[in-house]
């Protein structure tokens, strides 16, 4: 799949979320095309018409595009008249009979990366409750953008030629580690399960070779708990970082250990790198 396929699969799934959480009929959104400052609109939800569709909404520009610019939520009460934006797409907008319209950018890593769109049909202020409920719906596609970028950076480490841990390129495999620990625990709260499966083949392309050897068969949890204890959290860290308890890191650091005949929590990360488990 795809990279701008991935990333539009996201925008897709949290235009469904923003409309199932605001109530609004109509959402809909797209990326920022790369090399440029505009959102091209490739999904469309609740639309009664295609007059949206494909549209390029230049930074700046309408309400998207002041989205865009400010790298905050924007909305209009009344999209033709207000005076707040400019009016460059009140054609395809007044097609699809659209009235009172919110803008949220999908910002990663302090770069906007899409935006997200729900609008009525009637001329009515959209509150605080319709629009935090929209920057939720930005907020997981964000995180689901972030756990893509990880993936391709672990792609990249885990390419030949990259670095083995321990050679000239050890600080960047430890680098490689805390996000692979990352992933590890966030994989689990990725409800698309195409992009939860290729961020688990990207950290299984990490730890090298095919895989495991022959030898102790850990829980997914149980690797999730090394990989945090490896790139040095505590068990509170680990617990809040993998959205458990300290007690249930504990009992998975404690099961670890007993299958891979370590003592100490150093002891145990050690044979996880030997037999595979950890990068």
């Amino acid at each position: 799949m795809a990279v701008d396929a991935v990333d539009a699969a996201q925008i897709r799934s949290a235009l469904v979320r923003l409309r199932r959480t605001t109530g609004l009929p109509v959402a809909f959104g797209g990326l920022v095309e790369s090399g440029r400052r505009q959102v091209r609109i490739s999904e469309l939800s609740g639309t009664a018409t295609t007059a949206l569709s494909a549209l390029a909404v230049t930074a700046g520009n309408g309400l998207g595009g002041r989205a865009v610019a400010l790298s905050r939520p924007c909305a209009v009460t009344d999209y033709s008249v207000s005076r707040q934006i400019s009016h460059e797409y009140d054609l395809p907008v007044a097609a699809e009979g659209l009235r009172s319209v919110l803008a949220v950018p999908v910002v990663v890593r302090r770069r906007v990366r899409g935006v997200l769109y729900g609008a009525l049909r009637t001329a009515q202020p959209l509150g605080d409750r319709t629009l935090s409920a929209a920057v939720a719906a930005a907020r997981d596609a964000e995180q689901a953008l972030v756990l893509r970028d990880e993936a391709d950076d672990l792609l990249a480490a885990a390419a030949p030629g990259a670095p083995a841990p321990g050679a000239a390129g050890g600080a960047g495999w430890e680098q490689v580690r805390e996000a692979h620990a990352a992933l590890r625990a966030l994989v689990p709260r990725i409800t698309d399960p195409a992009l939860r499966d290729e961020l688990l083949r990207a950290c299984g392309l990490l730890v090298a070779g095919s895989g495991p050897v022959p030898g102790p068969r850990l829980a997914p949890r149980e690797v999730d708990v090394l990989a945090c204890v490896a790139a040095g959290a505590t068990n509170g860290a680990a617990a809040e970082r993998l959205g458990v308890g300290p007690e249930t890191v504990k009992s998975y650091l404690r099961s670890a250990m007993r299958k891979l005949g370590a003592r100490t929590r150093t002891e145990a990360v050690a044979a996880a790198r030997r037999t595979g488990w950890l990068p």
